[in-house]
């Protein structure tokens, strides 16, 4: 691979000698710095070099191949001295071939006493990511920032090394996060991909381009220019996420709640038995029921849980439920209708019912129950993965968090997702999936004590997505919010500025590549500025994310405009 450096011309400068060998252990060096006390580092070829300063790259000129590594301390040896000599510890990060260049973790060879120590050019530093995998010739790589401030030294990452494990971008408030999701979007669109963003709070949508396609549920506050409505229909919903939402609690409303589920399938596969869409039982009878259930296909599928019913009826359905099961009299039972309304039962599924009734007609779930005409979201994505759009935005910041709707809303399209995987759809084409302000939706619990429901659709596409195409990335400022089940299986992280231990410590448990040396610049880093690491990186690097074209409307509050006097 040419990456513009002759080895070892272009490697080990004279200008950027800082010192030699002083003491070699076995996870660091001492180096004696000639530079390390002068008032300022040394420019070369447009590059500021510390030669010595805390996080700088170095390269190690051994005998048999280079030593890549890090400063990470630095310090006076003696201070009655005046002169700029300093004594500086280097961790060792990895060996260079100084016949190809190709990078690999781990110390091939220990330097020795004397070897001479050159601040690593930043060309060098920006290639590490391509040199450690050097195979293909002319591979599609995207360009995610740059070392230093040299808008030439590019890093640039293949696609599969960024997502083939999955992804996440990680920071405290301010570091730039956003500003990093916008440019990998940004750059990912240059190329055929396919991605599908579920943009929590509406900040990415000044993304503009013609391969963008922008759809929201319910009405958000700042829409996206030509955004267009859509809906998620009930028959997306499983069993689960009913009992889940409309927590029915006892051991009175539980029963009559799965027992409306079962009639309403059945009214639904026998409609021509039941036009009013369910069925009525009390005092009425049970002919039409009975001929129902002796269809083959029917009584096969009563309980399947993909059989879908019409759940605005289950309020009705449960009413009807509350019934004794036979008429006539307890001496003389009829057995051929149902008996009068059980009007103990009624009482205790009254707060059932107003909770379903409530959920049904309140503006948190307008999307999934209300009967504004609306295309489809799983028929938007279906779409879409059969046209030449590249990124479909859908839009969550309208979906009011009342009844949990956003996680469940979001649960559901994750699970759709999962279950398109499932079935080989991504096999040819991969589809990443970017999850803005993760910790919102993931780790997830609803419902009560007798209905309690893991929201667990991403989590699962984490941990089984990769092999069917289906890659996942998230953003999110509060990493410890992130289950660990998911977060383990995370192949790459962007690290910016975490300012809370235990974020960094879910980091460093996280990533084994990540020592408590590499984790402590993290609270330091500038705005933009971030540390790349994972199973394809296990050289941890610091990059400063380049500028997206088009910036997330992630910030605050204007204070200044706001308070100004008139």
């Amino acid at each position: 691979m040419d990456i513009g450096l002759e080895f070892p011309k272009g490697i080990l400068r004279p200008e950027l000698l800082m010192g030699t060998i002083h003491t070699v252990g076995a996870y660091s060096v001492l180096v004696n710095l000639t530079d390390a006390g002068a008032p300022s580092g040394s420019y070369y070829q447009g590059g500021r070099y510390g030669k010595g300063e805390v996080g700088e790259f170095v390269v190690i000129e051994g005998q048999v191949n280079l030593v890549l590594g890090r400063v990470i301390e630095v310090k006076k040896d003696d201070l009655s001295k005046i002169k700029n000599d300093a004594l500086g510890k280097i961790q060792l990060l990895g060996s260079i071939s100084m016949e190809t260049l190709q990078v690999s973790p781990g110390v091939d060879s220990y330097p020795r006493l004397g070897d001479r120590v050159y601040a690593a050019p930043h060309k060098l530093v920006a290639k590490i990511p391509e040199l450690m995998d050097i195979d293909k010739v002319n591979p599609v790589t995207i360009s995610i920032g740059y070392v230093d401030l040299v808008q030439e030294s590019q890093v640039m990452v293949k696609p599969e090394k960024l997502f083939g494990r999955h992804l996440a971008i990680l920071g405290s408030t301010g570091g730039g996060k956003s500003w990093t999701t916008a440019k990998i979007i940004e750059e990912c669109l240059r190329f055929n991909s396919k991605l599908i963003l579920l943009d929590a709070t509406g900040e990415y949508r000044n993304l503009k381009s013609n391969s963008i396609e922008h759809v929201h549920l319910s009405e958000p506050v700042n829409p996206a220019e030509n955004s267009k409505p859509c809906k998620l229909s009930p028959e997306s919903f499983q069993e689960s996420d009913f009992l889940a939402l409309f927590e029915p609690s006892g051991k009175v409303q539980g029963p009559k709640f799965k027992e409306a589920i079962k009639s309403l399938r059945i009214a639904k596969l026998a409609p021509d038995l039941f036009p009013e869409g369910y069925i009525l039982k009390i005092e009425q009878s049970k002919d039409n029921f009975k001929k129902a259930i002796s269809r083959t296909e029917l009584f096969n599928n009563i309980d399947n849980p993909r059989i879908p019913f019409d759940v605005l009826e289950i309020a009705k359905q449960i009413e009807q439920e509350c019934v004794y099961p036979n008429g006539g009299y307890a001496r003389n039972p009829d057995e051929t209708t149902w008996g009068a309304q059980d009007s103990s039962s009624y009482s205790n599924c009254l707060s059932l019912i107003t909770r379903i009734n409530s959920i049904i007609t309140s503006s948190a779930f307008q999307c999934v129950f209300g009967s504004v005409e609306s295309e489809s979201l799983p028929t938007i994505i279906d779409n879409f993965l059969k046209g030449d759009t590249k990124l479909l935005r859908i839009d969550l910041s309208g979906v009011s968090f009342e009844y949990k709707a956003r996680e469940i809303i979001s649960n559901v399209i994750g699970r759709y997702l999962l279950t398109l995987a499932r079935k080989s759809k991504f096999s040819t084409k991969p589809l990443i999936i970017i999850l803005d302000e993760a910790h919102n939706f993931l780790g997830k619990h609803i419902g009560g004590e007798d209905t309690l429901a893991k929201l667990d659709a991403f989590e699962l596409i984490a941990k089984e997505g990769r092999k069917f195409g289906l890659n996942i990335c998230l953003a999110t400022q509060r990493p410890r919010d992130i289950t660990e089940g998911v977060l383990s299986q995370i192949g790459t992280m962007i690290v910016h500025r975490l300012t809370n231990d235990r974020d960094r410590e879910v980091v460093e448990r996280a990533s084994g590549e990540i020592d408590r040396a590499a984790s402590s610049f993290l609270p330091n880093l500038r705005p933009g500025e971030a540390v790349i690491i994972g199973n394809d990186f296990p050289i941890p690097l610091t990059i400063q994310i380049g500028t997206p074209t088009t910036r997330p409307q992630s910030s605050g509050a204007d204070f200044q405009a706001a308070w100004k006097n008139p």
